[in-house]
């Protein structure tokens, strides 16, 4: 190999500009100073969404592993980069590639992007006896919480798994001046999808007992989803249209201005891996109060970095939101250190380099 030769690495993921989590870590590795090191070579799997017939959906299954097999042929790449999840259908298609790649020859590292625990996911001994194959094979297994990683450990200690959290650009977030009101109206913000899981709907139960205390507040709901219509009819039936707007998707600039204006970051998830919502609106200072679920409680850390509320509590959440209310300076303080802590563990430059050290390791 010439000095000046990249190593190829081929990186599973649906289209860059797809609105998944995914996508956005794709996109992120495809911008990282790890595409200096290596020459990374995009191979765009999933539906993204597309309405398909049952017969499309079986020709691109069988299709798409062909269509890698070629591709390693012709690009020699040694290593894959499977970005995967344990959810049926995603697994059974990573598996195939796995698969694949393994018979020619190459490398792989697994990604997976939360879901059940591997524990959870069979419970036939033979379904169980190939996800641990599945898993084994792979050069190197990363997950996204230290939950995760004793869960895998525990399942097989043959697996070779990592700890690699996700992270985000904090470029036009963490670099911008910002203030904590020291009175006005408590700001409130949300992004993600508008699903029921998310906790929506408890947070409209809240703020209905925050307005019954008198207190002054206004949520912006940015984001798209099956339940849009419901919550906005929650939002009427609780008299609190004049203080809660449903704004729609947001991207880049437009999202950026929304989390650095906001003081609070509302995210009473039932579930989650890491999202990248809750990084963002924390390298924007913006104070979360969120679940103790997935990866979120190695992000923050309780009354330093935000605050935990249970899943489907909406008096817990509406006591967490009045005593931000009641003490500003706190809100100021946390606030800050949620954006250091982003600083210091959470931004592009320290994946890369995670994911560096992992690929020398696994091509050595």
């Amino acid at each position: 190999m010439r000095p000046t030769e990249r190593r190829k690495v081929v990186v599973f993921g649906p289209s860059t500009e797809a609105l998944s989590g995914v996508s956005t870590h794709v996109r992120m590795l495809l911008g990282s100073d790890l595409a200096r090191e290596f020459e990374l070579l995009h191979f765009q799997v999933g539906s993204e969404g597309r309405t398909e017939s049952a017969a499309r959906r079986l020709a691109r299954f069988v299709l798409s592993p062909l269509e890698l097999a070629l591709l390693l042929a012709r690009s020699g790449a040694p290593l894959v980069h499977l970005n995967a999840s344990l959810d049926p259908k995603g697994y059974w298609r990573d598996l195939v590639y796995s698969i694949v790649a393994r018979l020619l020859g190459r490398r792989v590292l697994n990604q997976i992007h939360g879901g059940p625990l591997p524990q959870q996911f069979f419970r036939a001994r033979t379904l169980r006896w190939i996800l641990r194959r599945f898993l084994v094979s792979s050069e190197v297994v990363t997950v996204l919480s230290s939950a995760e990683l004793a869960a895998y450990r525990g399942f097989d200690p043959r697996i070779r798994v990592h700890h690699v959290p996700h992270a985000v650009d904090p470029c036009g977030l963490a670099d911008q001046a910002r203030a904590h009101g020291a009175s006005g109206p408590l700001e409130l913000a949300y992004v993600g999808r508008i699903v029921r899981a998310k906790g929506l709907f408890e947070a409209i139960e809240a703020l209905a007992e925050l307005l019954r205390e008198g207190r002054r507040f206004r949520l912006r709901i940015a984001g798209d989803g099956p339940d849009r219509e419901s919550l906005a009819a929650a939002v009427r039936a609780a008299g609190l249209e004049g203080r809660v707007r449903l704004v729609g998707s947001v991207f880049g600039a437009r999202k950026h201005r929304l989390l650095l204006g906001s003081d609070v970051f509302v995210f009473p998830s039932y579930s989650e891996g890491l999202p990248y919502a809750l990084l963002e609106a924390m390298a924007a200072g913006c104070v979360p109060v969120a679940t103790p679920v997935g990866a979120i409680p190695d992000v923050m850390a309780e009354g330093v970095h935000g605050l935990f509320v249970p899943p489907k509590d909406s008096a817990a959440l509406a006591r967490a939101l009045a005593s931000l209310d009641d003490d500003r300076a706190r809100l100021a303080h946390i606030g800050h250190a949620a954006r250091r802590r982003i600083l210091e563990h959470y931004t592009v430059t320290r994946l890369a380099e995670d994911f560096g050290a992992l690929y020398r390791a696994c091509l050595a």
